[in-house]
């Protein structure tokens, strides 16, 4: 199968989306949110729970409760690829509480690790980098690259198409 493309939202605009048979979602909340209340018509729906935060020391001995950690790197990774294995073509929404941060940096990662296109890729400059980075460490071969601030500005400023 083919991930035929990418995008990332707020929550806000998830849940007011009709579902799709054909989209797959990844749902992130804050710890102790309730879950967004997603259309039961999206494909597949990976909810995760974590803080849009960056450890103050990385070195710190345990994980940090609510914090991104390699085990919700690993269920990314794994949902993506079951994705990848059904015959269909799917499209895949990310969605984090804003639509800024988090989500950013997950379909970064699902761009990188499907090859698919990431719909409005400038405006990923946001993206945790404490996401990308525990990603990158379960997946050493993918590269991500996180836009620079000024990609969106200049897609803000270029003349549209009559």
């Amino acid at each position: 199968m083919t991930i035929r493309q990418v995008n990332f939202v707020s929550r806000e605009h998830a849940e007011s989306l009709t579902g799709n048979p054909g989209t797959a979602v990844i749902s992130i909340t804050d710890p102790g949110t309730p879950d967004a209340n997603l259309c039961a018509e999206f494909k597949d729906v990976l909810r995760l729970s974590f803080y849009d935060a960056q450890p103050a020391d990385e070195y710190l001995p345990a994980p940090m409760p609510g914090m991104f950690d390699h085990l919700m790197a690993r269920q990314i990774g794994n949902f993506v690829q079951e994705l990848r294995s059904d015959p269909n073509d799917i499209s895949v929404m990310v969605h984090c509480e804003y639509g800024v941060s988090r989500s950013a940096a997950v379909a970064l990662f699902v761009e990188a690790y499907a090859e698919a296109p990431l719909t409005a890729r400038e405006f990923a400059y946001d993206a945790n980098p404490w996401v990308v980075d525990r990603l990158l460490n379960q997946y050493p071969d993918l590269q991500i690259e996180i836009p620079p601030v000024d990609a969106a500005h200049d897609r803000r400023t270029q003349q549209r198409a009559a």
